[in-house]
């Protein structure tokens, strides 16, 4: 949880990305202008600061939803009947959050010896559910949706998320089976560039609407805020859905292969507790401190329990909704997809490995002719790690039908 509760000024973005930015931002207001779409209810206020010396405040805002309102739609009374007896709220209802570090960790002697960088999110880390600065209440409001497709991503990477909505996010029905799609997003680091960034991902999401957003900072350790509010707002919204794919939004998923793979889980009746992916097993934390990756001893100190590689997986909804339950006893982690592993071990599960999922490439040596073979694409789920171009690019030849594969590709 970096820096969660302490917004830096930062600098002007990269000439390149800046530039980049000012493309984008006219071109989304020439879609903008093109959409004839209501944009009323766009706007929300944020109000985000300092809550004295200890707590950081958010106010209650208007929420950004389609529906043209701040509030939820409104809900049939024995649904809103069977949520109050399991618990869970009709609407989102983390509107107002004092968060004061927990003063009690820093009297503790393993404390004054870890590392300065996780500092922030050890004091901060019970605090787990955020204020939303857009919503989209009713996504699967028509209880129709065969498989969500969830995106993790920032504001920045505007050219991704075109490129997954053109190829494998793309909103559409196969077979009778509707697919809809998110992404998810924190908001900016304070800047200069930060209300111009806001603005830019609210004008696409009046075109796209697929945007959820939390008024949390997108930093690397909160991923793993980005899978408890996903879970909780799931549970909320959207617990119909019969699958979850989630991944990264620099992946290439081959739709039509993962819609065959939940097929034959169904008939053979064990989509129930379905979460496969690229697993790891038996691996331990990574002590090199020049690592993305680095954990320090005094934050975690045995092996990590199986788990899938985040950059994507396929979970069934029912077991969507017992990670959500078991998760809110879970204490946050610095690495997402760990932590979801750490929450199926307390539910005694384990992930489910697929030599379909490659979230590490095709082979780990990236220069590896193999990793731009569009035939081990066809026959693969998910490829891990392609820029925007490269994903246009790949899916494209993926599905000309002039390409001639001699068999199924194994490596």
């Amino acid at each position: 949880m970096d820096h969660l509760f302490r917004r830096k000024r930062v600098g002007l973005l990269k000439p390149l990305l800046s530039l980049s930015l000012v493309f984008a931002s006219f071109l989304m207001i020439h879609k903008l202008k093109l959409a004839e779409k209501d944009g009323a209810g766009v706007k929300h206020a944020r109000d985000a600061g300092w809550c004295g010396s200890e707590c950081f405040s958010f106010k209650k805002g208007a929420v950004k939803s389609t529906s043209g309102s701040s509030e939820a739609p409104a809900l049939g009374s024995d649904v809103d009947a069977q949520r109050v007896s399991n618990g869970t709220p009709s609407s989102w209802d983390a509107q107002v959050l004092n968060c004061s570090e927990d003063a009690s960790v820093r009297t503790q002697d393993w404390f004054r010896r870890l590392d300065p960088r996780f500092h922030q999110f050890v004091l901060h880390r019970h605090c787990r559910y955020f204020p939303m600065l857009i919503n989209h209440p009713e996504k699967c409001a028509d209880g129709e949706v065969h498989l969500l497709m969830v995106v993790k991503s920032v504001i920045e990477q505007h050219d991704r998320r075109e490129a997954v909505r053109k190829t494998w996010g793309k909103e559409h029905t196969v077979d009778g089976k509707k697919i809809k799609t998110l992404f998810l997003l924190g908001s900016p680091t304070s800047g200069k560039d930060t209300k111009n960034l806001q603005k830019l991902i609210e004008y696409e999401d009046v075109i796209y609407g697929d945007i959820l957003q939390w008024d949390f900072m997108d930093t690397f350790f909160n991923l793993t805020l980005k899978e408890v509010n996903f879970l909780k707002w799931f549970d909320i919204y959207c617990s119909g859905v019969q699958f979850i794919f989630k991944g990264d939004d620099d992946v290439f998923v081959n739709t039509h292969n993962l819609l065959e793979l939940i097929g034959f889980k169904v008939e053979e009746r064990k989509e129930a507790d379905v979460f496969l992916g690229d697993t790891i097993s038996k691996a331990i934390p990574i002590r090199n401190r020049q690592s993305k990756y680095y954990i320090p001893k005094e934050l975690y100190d045995k092996p990590y329990p199986p788990y899938v590689g985040g950059g994507g997986f396929l979970m069934s909804s029912q077991l969507a909704r017992r990670l959500f339950v078991v998760s809110e006893d879970m204490e946050l982690y610095p690495i997402d997809d760990v932590f979801l592993g750490m929450c199926l071990q307390k539910l005694h599960l384990s992930p489910e490995l697929h030599p379909g999922f490659r979230t590490f490439g095709i082979t780990r040596r990236r220069v590896s002719p193999m990793n731009s073979e569009p035939c081990f694409y066809k026959n693969l789920i998910v490829v891990h790690k392609l820029s925007a171009q490269e994903l246009l690019r790949m899916w494209s030849v993926v599905h000309n039908g002039d390409l001639v594969c001699a068999q199924k590709t194994s490596i």
